[in-house]
């Protein structure tokens, strides 16, 4: 059985549970090598988000290799997809959930992803997290739609210190049949074996957990 990670965000700063959750995950994978997807931050400055991956995994031991799947021509790349199958700890980083999913939805990497989730680490940080779920928590003001749909039913309102109370409110009441992950920064939901480990202060679920991913 494989692991899923759901982490809050900031998943690369020195805070919160971040090295107790990264060390278990690197535990679980049972490798020293980490398969980086920059996806979500293909708009943004993707070999930001590698550098800080690769600094940060160093003070552990381990070593990143990115991945470049920016969009998605590059997620039908049947080599993309073989490289995650191959992969023991496959992470998932950047901060457009819409791009992401939009890039990987119904391609040949986002199977090799799911069946990833089956015999290894698959971990998604902050926006990732909320968009590898399903529903996906839309970060334009709190609502729900479809997601990538890893884990279902459950939507992840991420980085939470950064919501307002009233914000948090209204979000928690369009959630309607489904469970929902409220997770700070620094903080973490981990999936292994179909059982879930929470790591980190303020983490909140409202609703059950879905038994497995």
């Amino acid at each position: 059985m494989g692991v899923i990670a759901l982490l809050g965000g900031k998943g690369f700063d020195d805070l919160g549970e971040n090295r107790e959750v990264t060390q278990r995950l690197l535990d679980l994978s049972g490798g020293t090598e980490v398969l980086l997807l920059p996806t979500a931050d293909a708009f943004e400055e993707p070999a930001l988000a590698v550098e800080a991956a690769t600094a940060w995994f160093a003070g552990f031991g381990a070593t990143v290799r990115p991945l470049m799947v920016l969009g998605r021509g590059d997620a039908v790349d049947p080599l993309m997809a073989a490289a995650i199958e191959q992969a023991s700890f496959v992470y998932l980083v950047g901060d457009s959930p819409m791009h992401l999913r939009s890039s990987l939805k119904d391609t040949p990497v986002w199977a090799a992803i799911v069946a990833a989730a089956d015999r290894s680490v698959v971990a998604a940080a902050g926006p990732c997290a909320a968009a590898i779920c399903d529903p996906m928590t839309d970060p334009r003001g709190g609502a729900f739609g479809l997601g990538l749909g890893l884990v279902q039913p459950l939507a992840v309102i991420h980085e939470s210190e950064t919501w307002s109370f009233e914000r948090l409110h209204r979000a928690r009441q369009l959630a309607t049949g489904f469970p929902v992950a409220t997770l700070p920064s620094g903080t973490a939901l981990i999936c292994h074996d179909g059982m879930w480990t929470r790591y980190g202060d303020g983490v909140e679920v409202a609703g059950e957990l879905p038994t497995s991913g």
